[in-house]
């Protein structure tokens, strides 16, 4: 296959530096990278930081639960069960169609460990055993924006409940200055947990730019001096907030309760283009 596949605002374009690599975008933003003769190549940056916190959650190549609410290309399932195989993942993703186009172009390797599910990411979820997780990843956007629904406390709590007790809960999400929404996950965040961190580009945590950010929680403290070595020799450097400095970027923030949750703010034009 070598053109473009589209599926209602979904499409799977070819990259033509590599060989088997492909770009999927939704509604013209890019949503997943896929190489799929090098699972373990995380083209975007902030795919790149949440493949550092799962680094660090486990010590190398033990086999973990995972759980992915998003789809998208299936790039971080594909990641891990390159990296820690054995692993059990399943994959929640509301679009069956686009599933159904990934699965069809860009198929995962046969005792890959992965599970998809098309279903609603919380409904799911709050179905989902307790204590059945080591590891829970939220990248799922509507569009551009995360849905209101997935930025609630009584969501965080689902979360809080499917996780095992030394689990972690990673989220990707996006904002900018004055980070009104990403102050609020924060302070939404921290009603279920412990520990906070959080890891986005300078750039970004300045107040420059729109930005990804990576949201990290849990109960028992992580190994940050890793995770800062680990962003700090990324081509596009990291920084990684935690303890004291998660608690003032997050101020006077109110946690945010279902009635009163709202979409992550909608990108600037061409925030998240491709050239």
């Amino acid at each position: 296959m070598t053109r473009d596949v589209d599926h209602g605002t979904a499409k799977l374009m070819p990259d033509v530096d590599r060989d088997r690599a492909w770009l999927l975008t939704v509604d013209g933003a890019p949503q997943s990278y896929v190489d799929l003769d090098a699972p373990t190549h995380l083209e975007f940056e902030y795919a790149q930081r949440l493949g550092h916190v799962l680094e660090v959650v486990a010590e190398p190549g033990r086999a973990l639960d995972v759980l992915h609410l998003g789809g998208g290309a299936l790039t971080l399932p594909r990641y891990l069960a390159a990296t820690r195989p054995g692993s059990r993942q399943h994959v929640v993703e509301a679009d069956r169609g686009l599933l159904e186009l990934v699965v069809a172009h860009l198929p995962v390797p046969e005792g890959s460990g992965i599970t998809l599910h098309a279903a609603d990411a919380r409904a799911w979820l709050e179905a989902a055993p307790s204590d059945s997780a080591d590891v829970l990843i939220a990248d799922v956007f509507g569009g551009s924006r995360v849905p209101a629904h997935l930025t609630s406390v009584a969501y965080a709590r689902i979360a809080d409940r499917v996780l095992r007790r030394d689990g972690v809960y990673l989220a990707n999400l996006a904002d900018a200055a004055p980070f009104a929404f990403l102050r609020s996950q924060l302070a939404t965040f921290a009603t279920a947990f412990e520990e906070l961190a959080l890891i986005a580009e300078p750039g970004v945590l300045r107040g420059r730019r729109f930005g990804n950010a990576v949201l990290v929680a849990s109960h028992r403290p992580l190994d940050i001096a890793a995770l800062i070595r680990r962003t700090a020799a990324d081509t596009f450097p990291a920084r990684v907030e935690h303890g004291l400095a998660v608690r003032d970027f997050m101020g006077a923030a109110a946690p945010v309760r279902d009635e009163d949750a709202v979409p992550s703010p909608e990108p600037p034009d061409g925030a998240f283009g491709i050239g």
